[in-house]
């Protein structure tokens, strides 16, 4: 008897996922599912959109958007970050429904149902798939991961807390600056 071989889910499969409120997301092939985000979560993310937001329109670099936006990656990644910034240079990979391929930035904002995935296996996708900077926020330590691709991977290049103080600044973003406490206010 041959063994089974697992079925990798794909963008096909995730189309066919209900509307039930939950946020559902394709990696490597395997169904995720989170709950709707808490209130502190969503503060940060309003905070984090409308700093980003008007920055972006007023220099007009590109477009901003925020989950549920789905961004596939391949036809068996589908995920949904928190914050997701796309340069005028790649809004060629927009198309009504969706992102397909790799943002410039990817934002999560950790949950505890999320932060084993957002930290390991996403961060992996996001580098593998060729995202140029991905923000690990958390609500929890008040605290900004920032990595950045180097020669050939994401390489965190700052941490960032609430408590000691610190901008958050991006070379794909010129001019803008966010005091980390902000994201928390």
């Amino acid at each position: 008897m041959a063994p089974a071989v697992a079925t990798k889910l794909t963008y096909e499969d995730y189309l066919l996922l209900p509307e039930d409120g939950q946020r559902h997301e394709i990696i490597d092939g395997e169904h995720y599912v989170n709950a709707a985000p808490a209130r502190f979560h969503q503060r940060i993310s309003l905070n984090l959109t409308l700093a980003l937001g008007v920055h972006i329109r007023m220099h007009a670099l590109g477009e901003l958007f925020y989950a549920p936006f789905d961004v596939v990656l391949s036809p068996i990644d589908v995920v949904q970050p928190d914050l997701v910034f796309i340069s005028n240079e790649r809004l060629h990979l927009l198309d009504a429904a969706n992102l397909k391929g790799a943002p410039d930035l990817a934002i999560e904002i950790l949950s505890p149902s999320s932060r084993r995935i957002d930290e390991g296996l996403k961060r992996k996708r996001y580098d593998l798939f060729g995202v140029t900077e991905y923000w690990i926020v958390d609500p929890e330590l008040e605290l900004v991961k920032l990595y950045r691709r180097g020669a050939s991977a994401l390489e965190r290049v700052a941490e960032i807390e609430a408590e000691t103080g610190g901008t958050i600044a991006t070379p794909l973003l010129p001019g803008f600056t966010m005091d980390v406490a902000a994201v928390f206010s």
